[in-house]
């Protein structure tokens, strides 16, 4: 919250704070250095012509000159310094005349008149809020078991002496001498003691007028929007204003406030939800991941396994081809050596038979020698003397393939294919009178982008189904169905290869009759809406149109408007409409609207401005307007104090149908829904 409570350009707590016409807040004393004297004559473009301006990025229209009547805004006005938090300011002016001020947080100017600062209110509330704000923190502080430190002494900290509220910084007297010294671009800081006592509490004074200083606030200007004193109603601009009481006002504002912040506080809710539902999204994607790393770890180690047995496999082939090999060399090594051992011994035989010198011993044996010789010749044929295996390897491992496949490992993809059953989230389907929502999600989604859905419904009765939307939102309302019925809804994906399969069937009760409130979204502007919507009033003396929340195009419906309070005769109007029915007059007037007005003595129905049916008889406080919307005849009958008023009103009603109400601020009148039909309409 102490951000807050702290002025935009000195960044301090707020020191005697005024409110400027766009709702921003800034110090008394830095709205006098912020406000800057524009010469008599001169027109914000030639101001910014004069030389370079900080706000150059400003549209022209957005630097246009308003009268106080128009927005309270004055001319635009370049700056050329910045204040100690950032912002631009201005330097001060000499003269109030020809003074303009410029919001330092949005930029648009207003012109001060003869009072000058003096005109603006000052902000008491925020007032009591930043002295409230700084007497529990000195508190705190006063209460704390230990003293505040110094946060910038390196060792040994000391008691801190003083606090710097734009640093938020406590130092202590030397620490702040040499870190903090008040000149320079420090000088403007607000230097605070981090403690002590506490200030008396003073009575805080009531806020007086100021256009009238000796008069105090009793009223509130509804056109204005901003308290006023009963000399203003007299004698000053909001004579003919609207007004109410002051404590009128207060209370609805304050009611106002507190529902915007119930609403304000189930969207924190909801946000405080999400944040753990996304802390514990952290922790899945933790486990998750290490259940993942793992799965994965093991699959890769088992490839491996496989591979590795694979390898002693295709090792054991060849030490197999190896011991083969080695086998048959040495075997031809072993036959080749006793073969040249033979031949050799041969040869030598033969050389000695050569030698000897005795014919017929030679001639005896050389015939047997020479086949002998002839013979061993024969042994070294071509091929005797080549080796029976090579020293390459027969063998060929081919891992191309395998290595690609390898390299193209990645997590399993399927391929394109239709999209999978949606599944409805039975917690976010419900129904409403007539009308139905259901929700739904992909529990994955396919490898081809979902291009939408298709919702179908039956007739309520068990027939066939029907579509009732096709797109891509995956959230679907359909209005206009029958009351007190069970319809069965379904709902498949399509994509580019096709169109998926159904979900599962849920089925959906609509309500027995219709419960509804006024519509504060359509009605218009001036329409006041109390009791949780179903009680309306006005605050023009022109008729104001609101609708209801349910919509009607089948079966028979009823429902009655109580005057809670009737002044000066008005005639109100009752009926139906179209959604897109004009607002800011009477029902019936335009060709959208089928309506019953009514004052304290007669009636008429009205539609596309005709007034038709004179019937006498009229309402006061307390009386009841009700009306019977029959599109299985396609009729509206009005009803008054449950006696039918006057004929059939309208027929061949054909469409869909709002309730509507018309009427000013001398009428109230509270919706009543879920009634049973009157008597003398029951079949």
């Amino acid at each position: 919250m102490e951000e807050e409570l702290k002025c935009p350009v000195c960044g301090s707590l707020f020191k005697d704070p005024i409110l400027l016409p766009c709702s921003h807040n800034v110090c008394l004393a830095c709205a006098r250095n912020i406000t800057v004297q524009t010469p008599e004559g001169e027109t914000p473009v030639q101001s910014r012509a004069s030389g370079s301006s900080d706000y150059d990025y400003l549209d022209m229209d957005k630097m246009s000159l308003y009268s106080e009547t128009d927005s309270g805004y004055g001319s635009y006005t370049p700056c050329q310094l910045k204040s100690p938090n950032g912002v631009r300011v201005f330097p001060p002016a000499n003269h109030p005349r020809h003074c303009s001020l410029t919001c330092p947080l949005c930029h648009r100017s207003v012109s001060l008149d003869e009072r000058g600062l003096r005109g603006f209110p000052r902000n008491r509330l925020l007032e009591a809020i930043v002295s409230r704000y700084q007497q529990n923190r000195r508190a705190s502080a006063s209460s704390s078991s230990t003293a505040v430190k110094c946060q910038l002494c390196d060792r040994n900290p000391v008691d801190a002496a003083v606090m710097c509220e734009q640093c938020d910084v406590f130092y202590c007297n030397a620490c702040q001498q040499r870190c903090h010294p008040s000149r320079g671009p420090l000088a403007k800081h607000r230097l605070v003691p981090p403690g002590g006592q506490l200030p008396p509490a003073t009575a805080r004074k009531p806020a007086t007028c100021v256009d009238h200083e000796a008069e105090n606030f009793n009223m509130y200007c509804y056109s204005c929007k901003t308290p006023v004193c009963m000399k203003c109603l007299e004698e000053g601009k909001h004579a003919k204003h609207d007004v109410k009481p002051l404590a009128v006002m207060w209370k609805q504002h304050k009611c106002q406030i507190s529902q915007a912040l119930n609403a304000v506080s189930e969207k924190a809710k909801d946000a405080k939800e999400f944040l753990v539902q996304l802390k514990n999204m952290l922790q899945q994607i933790q486990e998750n991941g290490v259940e993942f790393e793992a799965c994965l770890v093991a699959q890769c180690d088992s490839l491996i396994e496989a591979l590795t047995r694979q390898k002693a496999k295709l090792l054991t082939k060849v030490t197999k081809e190896k011991e083969y090999k080695l086998k048959v060399v040495r075997d031809q090594i072993t036959h080749c050596t006793m073969k040249l051992r033979q031949t050799t011994g041969m040869m030598e035989y033969c050389l000695e038979v050569l030698k000897e010198n005795d014919p017929s011993g030679f001639l005896q044996i050389s015939d047997a020698l020479i086949k002998r010789v002839t013979s061993s010749q024969d042994q070294w044929v071509k091929g005797a003397l080549e080796p029976k295996v090579g020293p390459e390897f027969d063998l060929t491992l081919n891992t191309d393939s395998l290595l690609q496949t390898i390299l193209q490992l990645d997590f399993l993809e399927s391929g394109p294919s239709v999209p999978a059953a949606p599944l409805l989230q039975l917690e976010k389907c419900c129904t409403r009178n007539n009308s139905a929502t259901l929700a739904w999600r992909v529990a994955a989604p396919p490898v081809s982008p979902i291009e939408g859905y298709i919702l179908e419904l039956d007739d309520g009765n068990g027939g066939q189904y029907r579509e009732v939307y096709v797109g891509k939102e995956t959230v679907c309302t359909v209005d206009g169905l029958h009351f007190n019925s069970s319809y069965n809804a379904r709902v498949k994906a399509y994509n580019a290869i096709g169109v998926g399969p159904y979900s599962k069937t849920v089925v959906l009760k609509t309500s027995d009759v219709a419960w509804f409130t006024f519509d504060p979204t359509t009605a218009h502007r001036d329409i006041v809406l109390t009791n949780e919507n179903q009680t309306v009033s006005c605050s023009s003396y022109d008729d104001r149109v609101v609708l209801g929340t349910a919509a009607f195009s089948k079966g028979i419906h009823y429902w009655e408007v109580r005057i809670d309070r009737y002044d000066n005769h008005p005639d109100p109007a009752f009926g139906v409409a179209r959604i897109n029915t004009i607002k800011d007059m009477m029902l019936g007037k335009d060709d959208k609207a089928w309506a019953m007005y009514v004052d304290n003595n007669r009636s008429w129905f009205m539609h596309n401005n005709s007034h038709t049916n004179r019937a006498e008889g009229g309402i006061t406080k307390g009386s009841t307007v009700g009306i019977l919307l029959d599109l299985t005849k396609h009729t509206l009958t009005f009803y008054v104090n449950k006696q039918q008023h006057g004929p059939t009103a309208f027929e061949n009603l054909e469409g869909v149908f709002v309730p509507a109400v018309s009427l000013n601020r001398n009428v109230q009148a509270t919706l009543l829904t879920g009634l049973e039909l009157p008597q003398n309409t029951k079949q």
